[in-house]
């Protein structure tokens, strides 16, 4: 319980500066958490930020599910949600091919490409939960977690003006924002900071990109069962309970079965939960060993980005959205 509710101080404190002070909580948590990496040797807190980084992360990411409904896909039309999954598709691909410049194995790839590729730091944790475990495993996700964190607090800023300079409308500046950026937060500053239009349509597409999590993390743990030798690990047990628990969430919501306000505080819970998962993470890592991750590790996750944003505008073109 020690562990638990620090845990959660963190995440209370990260919250109050994000509000006040304009500042990504999930990046406050992380660093606050990385600050009191000390808590996390062997003393009455350790095994409650454990607990935190590991279950809780899971809980939260299996609440994800309920803003998901079969409704919300379908209403931007077959043409745009096929352009949002071939985008995270190649984006992965992109990420597997690209890695290999810099030396690095696939499992930091599809970490950092899938954190890209579908809804930042929330991805992140949710695809590291299922990839083997080795020595490296925590770093690697706090540099992602960081990584798109910060990538996304950059696009929240230059976005809204790139779109401005194409000349895209309210409507074409939401699907591009909602399509690209990484975290929810920074998706909802950078559309509703265009216009309303712009941030309800970047929020709408945002939330397209979440959903495709669960199958994607499914069949990264399939791939991994399948595939695991070297220095991939051991393979992941089965499909894990977090992810059940986000497609029941998910269906339920889609047949109408939970209510507008418990979908609310649901959601409430889930943005909660990972909040207090990733001050877990920041203090069960020593800040020095992500420093180690070296200048490769930051070409990829950057030019999984780039990559990101000019697929999504080439296809915005060609399917008429925009020009």
């Amino acid at each position: 319980m020690p562990g638990v509710l620090v845990s959660v101080l963190v995440a209370l404190a990260a919250q109050f500066v994000a509000e006040h002070y304009a500042a990504p909580a999930m990046l406050m948590a992380l660093l606050f958490g990385i600050a009191l990496n000390f808590l996390s040797e062997p003393g009455p807190t350790v095994d409650g930020i454990a607990f935190t980084a590991r279950t809780v992360l899971r809980i939260g990411v299996a609440m994800l599910g309920a803003r998901i409904s079969v409704d919300l896909f379908l209403s931007l039309g077959w043409g745009l949600i096929a352009l949002l999954v071939f985008g995270t598709a190649a984006t992965i691909l992109f990420g597997l091919a690209f890695a290999r410049v810099f030396g690095r194995g696939p499992r930091f790839a599809v970490l950092t490409a899938g954190a890209v590729a579908i809804c930042g730091a929330s991805a992140a944790m949710a695809i590291a939960a299922v990839l083997p475990r080795d020595d490296r495993s925590e770093r690697n996700l706090l540099f992602t977690v960081l990584g798109v964190t910060l990538l996304s607090t950059i696009a929240m800023i230059l976005y809204p003006i790139l779109t401005n300079a194409l000349g895209f409308d309210d409507r074409v500046a939401g699907i591009f924002i909602g399509a690209t950026v990484h975290d929810v937060a920074q998706v909802v500053g950078a559309g509703f900071s265009i216009s309303e239009e712009a941030g309800e349509t970047s929020t709408l597409v945002k939330l397209i990109r979440v959903s495709l999590l669960g199958p994607v993390v499914v069949l990264i743990t399939l791939a991994w069962r399948n595939t695991a030798t070297g220095d991939r690990g051991d393979a992941p047990p089965a499909i894990p309970g977090f992810l059940v628990g986000f497609l029941v969430f998910a269906g339920l919501n889609s047949a109408g079965l939970i209510p507008d306000w418990l979908g609310a505080v649901l959601a409430r819970a889930s943005g909660w939960a990972l909040l207090a998962a990733i001050a877990a993470v920041g203090m069960k890592t020593d800040l020095r060993k992500v420093l180690q991750v070296g200048g490769g590790a930051i070409a990829l996750i950057v030019g999984e980005t780039l990559f990101l944003a000019a697929l999504v505008l080439g296809g915005l073109y060609v399917l008429g959205i925009a020009g």
